[in-house]
């Protein structure tokens, strides 16, 4: 059995390695938000129980209206899905047979859901520990190809790219008749959210991916959505189910958006900590990529794989994300998620004692 292609469910990790899981873990692998869910779904969850008795509304329509609101675009623009991961398998079969860049590192979705659909998969693969993106170099691989992928901020370095970077790409895109698609499932962890949504308005080659699982801390709900030209997306959700997303993620989305303090608190929260944890892995001699977000790649500089490392962790309790299946990194690296602070200075001395030892 091979390595889980995601992170969460750690007993998969476990099995796919043959070694018995410990009875306390640590979950380090999955990086939703370390709050929590806003404290109002705990509250309001006991009223919603009546809407699992009838359909959901197949556009979403209440939710969507909330978004666009926040997002000072017309409904029109948005399209609901039962979270990123089927917007992106929606893209992918709107893009099927069809040939399609991916910027890397990224998350694994994309390539694999275009591969689905027989895709042909063209990987630009940017070079660690930086991993700079130089549009002008990788310009000349548009030509032919019908949609890039560019994760950003990225998943899983925690890398943002400058607005002049992405607006290059944007225009190197247009050129050459290419759909932009940029993912910003974990733009609201930015200490200073940027987001490219209102491209949408005025150029018809771009869509912006989002979550609300991430921030929000609802990924059993699942809940996200696609932004673009109003034709594309009728074009893109042609075969998405009806009724994909339930009644419950709906109000819960609603009312998530609603609460603009609990974006703020876990912003702060999770600048303040990760920058300790910055402070700590560069005493203990490791190095972390330059993350902005609620997660960050980590690794000894000592080992030319994090294998012994990952295994050694795990025998901890401590499971962190295997990068094995993004081209370009394949486990040079493992990717941490920000916790609250007793779980980091768990892993913190678990560090430091891996050190100590070797």
């Amino acid at each position: 059995m091979q390595l889980p292609e995601h992170g969460s469910n750690t007993k998969y990790v476990y099995e796919s390695l043959k070694m018995k899981q410990p009875e306390k873990v640590i979950d380090f692998s999955v990086n939703i938000n370390p709050l929590g869910a806003p404290k109002v779904l705990q509250e309001k969850w006991g009223d919603w129980f009546t809407a699992i008795n009838d359909y959901p509304d197949p556009y979403a329509y209440t939710l969507m209206e909330e978004l666009a609101a926040q997002e000072n675009i017309s409904a029109a623009h948005l399209l609901a899905g039962n979270g990123a991961a089927e917007i992106i398998t929606l893209v992918a079969r709107y893009l099927a047979g069809s040939k399609v860049a991916v910027i890397h590192p990224a998350f694994s979705e994309y390539a694999a859901a275009c591969r689905k659909e027989d895709c042909e998969v063209v990987e630009i693969v940017l070079a660690a520990p930086e991993w700079n993106l130089e549009v002008s170099a990788l310009a000349d691989k548009l030509h032919g190809v019908k949609a890039v992928f560019l994760c950003n901020p990225n998943n899983p370095t925690g890398v943002h790219y400058n607005r002049e970077t992405v607006e290059a790409l944007m225009e190197a895109c247009k050129r050459t008749d290419t759909l932009c698609i940029i993912d910003e499932a974990f733009y609201d962890f930015l200490p200073e959210p940027v987001t490219y949504i209102e491209k949408v308005l005025h150029q018809q080659h771009v869509l912006i991916i989002r979550s609300l699982t991430k921030m929000y801390s609802i990924a059993g709900l699942r809940l996200g959505f696609l932004a673009g030209n109003p034709e594309l997306l009728q074009e893109i959700g042609r075969t998405k189910p009806h009724w994909s997303v339930n009644a419950l993620a709906m109000k819960a989305g609603v009312a998530c958006l609603q609460d603009r303090s609990h974006t703020v608190e876990t912003r702060r929260f999770i600048e303040a900590e990760r920058t300790a944890i910055f402070q700590e892995l560069v005493k203990l001699g490791f190095e972390h990529s330059s993350s902005q977000l609620n997660f960050y790649l980590l690794r000894d500089p000592s080992l030319s794989t994090q294998e012994q490392l990952f295994h050694y962790l795990l025998r901890q309790g401590l499971v962190l994300r295997h990068t094995e299946n993004f081209p370009g990194i394949e486990g040079e690296w493992l990717r941490v998620a920000v916790k609250q602070p007793d779980d980091n200075k768990i892993l913190l001395e678990a560090l430091a004692a891996w050190k100590q030892r070797n």
